[in-house]
């Protein structure tokens, strides 16, 4: 049976992030030369607002979808690191509390008030490939955790040295997830490895990680466009 080595297959989606992650975007960019403007910087929270929000959506229909029990008991572990539980507060209440670190009131937040829709539409799109694609791809999708803690560490950086105006508590969300993404992009490779078997799903991992990426850079166009219109 034709097939990718494990080692080529894992070159394959490692080149994706290379040519299409979004931390080449110049957004991303200027947020990292600390060029935005407070405005700019409560457009960006908001809007990603709504894809975090997302996340534990997309992964219980992913869960729901998955016939294997060893990885839903391990998968099930991402949407309590978002969701939080009653003790321990988790990914979304800390996109919350960064929110109001920025100037922007958790209704706006939670409202979509100030969500643009070119965000809407890619985010919507993300959460339907994973309802309506087969579930391998859907874990393959998640992959882009393979190069967040890059990014995220960077960011963190950037918005300490450049954005002082932000309370340094606010950005707990950046301290916390990087370990979380490396867990997680390292359990998703471990799956893809293992359950796609074949060229033609491991060509579809390919092209699905290819389709995050491309749902993660249209999210900074929708925002990049209108902050340039202000």
């Amino acid at each position: 049976m034709q097939r990718w080595s494990s080692d080529e297959f894992i070159e394959r989606l490692r080149e994706v992030g290379q040519s299409r992650y979004h931390d080449k975007h110049p957004f991303h960019q200027r947020m990292h030369e600390g060029t935005l403007t407070q405005e700019h910087i409560r457009c960006w929270v908001a809007n990603r607002f709504y894809y975090q929000k997302n996340i534990p959506v997309k992964d219980a229909l992913l869960l729901s979808r998955c016939p294997v029990r060893k990885i839903r008991q391990q998968w099930v572990q991402r949407i309590t690191d978002h969701d939080g539980t009653e003790s321990e507060p988790g990914g979304i209440e800390k996109w919350l509390r960064l929110g109001e670190g920025v100037g922007l009131s958790r209704d706006e937040l939670e409202q979509d008030q100030h969500l643009l829709p070119g965000v809407r539409f890619s985010v919507d799109a993300y959460v339907q490939f994973v309802a309506s694609q087969s579930w391998t791809e859907g874990v393959a999708s998640s992959l882009t955790e393979l190069f967040a803690p890059k990014l995220m560490t960077q960011r963190l950086a950037a918005l300490e040295e450049h954005y002082d105006w932000i309370d340094p508590a606010a950005l707990a969300y950046f301290r916390a997830r990087p370990p979380l993404a490396t867990r997680d992009s390292e359990h998703g490779l471990e799956v893809v490895l293992e359950y796609c078997c074949d060229l033609e799903s491991q060509q579809q991992a390919v092209a699905a990680l290819q389709f995050k990426c491309d749902v993660l850079w249209a999210q900074l166009d929708a925002i990049d466009a209108h902050c340039q219109d202000d």
